[in-house]
């Protein structure tokens, strides 16, 4: 087994926060990679590999410890409805060997490969959406993923209470250390934040529910730079553990990432800095967000 105890030093408070990566997706896109309709991007692996494996490289030569599969959207929940689903078990594998290869190539030093795992779908159709269907397709994934060779397991963009209640439950019973993601917005007219983009989606109950499990690490992700900070109040009423925070930036009108508005790197980094400062122990950024964003707060937070 790879070992992981430098991570888990970082994450408990010794040394620098763990810097991570940005949105590998919304990066794949930038590079002139297109986004499916269905399954945004993990077709790339089939299509794309060297991009893949060259985004990667990119993110760890700016500075990333730790790096993100491109498995976001490749759950049988995703594949299936998207007319890959007897490419799961290949696109998953495929994903991880991109990222190996990248991090024998780039690294200059210990990077850890974390394996995504999402509950979200485009498809709404209660067949890909029930906890049961949805909790069989993250175990599957998550055994893949660990087979593969992934070192962490992270459930990202948790939003509905029931769906992340059953992928975390699966994932937590393979034996890999888990990062558990989730996503805040607030809403005009609502009080309170909600969990991903909906305002009767409450985050606190969310967390509440999500904070029961034994996991190594909370991140609040996918979430804008404004709301990031009462996102980790919230988390931190709840979790006694060590907090993440990788934040967006843009607007997503499936399948593309809109990039408007995008914060400068040097804004992220500033904000990085303060959130070290206040105990955040993994940092770094989600869609939108690129290698020159986790450079600076590479930088940043080394000097």
């Amino acid at each position: 087994m790879t070992d992981l105890s430098w991570v888990q030093q970082r994450l408990s408070g010794e040394g620098l926060p763990l810097v991570i990566d940005g949105g590998m997706g919304t990066e794949l896109e930038k590079s002139g990679v297109p986004m499916d309709g269905k399954v945004w991007s993990a077709r790339a692996m089939l299509s794309h590999p060297d991009m893949v494996r060259s985004v990667h490289e990119r993110f760890i030569r700016a500075g990333a410890e730790a790096i993100i599969t491109n498995t976001f959207s490749s759950a049988r929940h995703m594949l299936e409805p998207g007319g890959l689903g007897t490419e799961v078990q290949r696109i998953n594998i495929k994903a991880v060997e991109l990222a190996r290869e990248a991090r024998d190539t780039a690294a200059q030093a210990p990077v850890a490969l974390v394996g995504s795992i999402c509950e979200w779908a485009h498809d709404e159709h209660p067949t890909w959406n029930s906890p049961q269907v949805v909790g069989r397709a993250a175990a599957e994934q998550a055994q893949i993923l660990a087979e593969a060779g992934v070192d962490i397991l992270a459930v990202e963009m948790c939003e509905r209470v029931e769906l992340s209640d059953a992928v975390t439950e699966a994932v937590t019973g393979v034996g890999l250390p888990v990062w558990l993601g989730v996503s805040a917005r607030s809403h005009r007219g609502h009080d309170g934040l909600s969990a991903f983009g909906y305002p009767e989606r409450d985050f606190a109950g969310l967390v509440k529910v999500l904070s029961q499990y034994s996991v190594d690490l909370i991140n609040v992700m996918h979430t804008p730079l404004s709301d990031v900070s009462g996102a980790i109040d919230v988390v931190r009423n709840c979790w006694k553990g060590p907090v993440g925070v990788y934040p967006e930036s843009g607007e997503f009108m499936m399948p593309n990432w809109n990039f408007v508005d995008i914060i400068e790197p040097s804004v992220l980094a500033e904000n990085a800095i303060a959130w070290a400062q206040d105990g955040v122990r993994l940092i770094g950024g989600c869609c939108g967000l690129g290698p020159s964003h986790i450079e600076a707060v590479s930088r940043a937070l080394k000097s």
